[in-house]
């Protein structure tokens, strides 16, 4: 069942995606990149980034940055959030 269900959110999350996307693009936002292993980035500066300081285990993080050339990038990568505690 559960590996049903997550097959289910893979096929899925092209979808969500590709709606995010536009959404950004609507906006006059950079559509999101998502990092993959060995990618080059180029970061002059870091606009932004998400807060997952309240988020426990590993999750999406989004950086918003500028290129050496002054372009406006957003990013995706996962990251450890910072929300565990031992108790």
């Amino acid at each position: 069942m559960k590996a049903l269900t997550l097959l289910a959110l893979a096929g899925l999350t092209p979808f969500v995606f590709a709606a995010e996307q536009a959404d950004t693009t609507a906006r006059g936002e950079p559509p999101v990149e998502v990092y993959t292993y060995g990618m080059e980035v180029d970061v002059a500066r870091v606009i932004a980034t998400t807060d997952v300081s309240q988020i426990c285990g590993v999750t999406p993080s989004i950086m918003t940055y500028e290129d050496h050339q002054g372009h406006v990038h957003r990013l995706e990568y996962r990251v450890l959030g910072g929300g565990c505690t031992d108790g």
